[in-house]
């Protein structure tokens, strides 16, 4: 039995190329190149049946070691919560108000891009402080 080398994750949204920059900025990630014989992602795009166009978008971490990020265009919108969500780690290694300080400024960031604060779940006897957001479709993830 071989082990799984890499994945993917795939996001279902209302637009997909929208959300998916929203994420290159969130995580440093870039927009791939276009299929071979195309000049741009647009071009492509446009060569797709009617139905198809801007039916997906994806970005990669141009290190090649984070996971390729999909996303999907899907005609029901989000209705309950996440069952998976990304981490976005902003504190590692950081503790107390040392470790607050690097999300909440990290948060801010976030918010002018977009992004939503729900919720500070304050540092407790297991946990270090995290905070709550959701991106610009609704989807939750964390600053950790």
């Amino acid at each position: 039995m071989s082990s799984i080398k890499q994945f993917q994750v795939t996001f279902d949204c209302a637009e997909p190329e929208r959300v998916a920059r929203f994420w290159c900025e969130v995580l440093g990630y870039v927009v791939p190149p276009p299929p071979e014989g195309f000049p741009t992602w647009g071009d492509f795009d446009r060569s797709l049946p009617p139905d198809q166009q801007g039916a997906a978008f994806a970005c990669i971490d141009p290190s090649g070691v984070g996971p390729r990020l999909f996303f999907q265009r899907v005609p029901e919108g989000k209705v309950v919560k996440n069952r998976v969500h990304l981490d976005v780690r902003a504190g590692t290694g950081l503790v107390g108000e040392e470790r607050l300080a690097a999300l909440e400024a990290e948060c801010a960031r976030l918010v002018a891009l977009g992004a939503v604060q729900v919720q500070l779940l304050p540092a407790d006897d297991v946990n270090e402080s995290c905070i709550v957001m959701q991106d610009i479709e609704g989807n939750e993830f964390c600053l950790d």
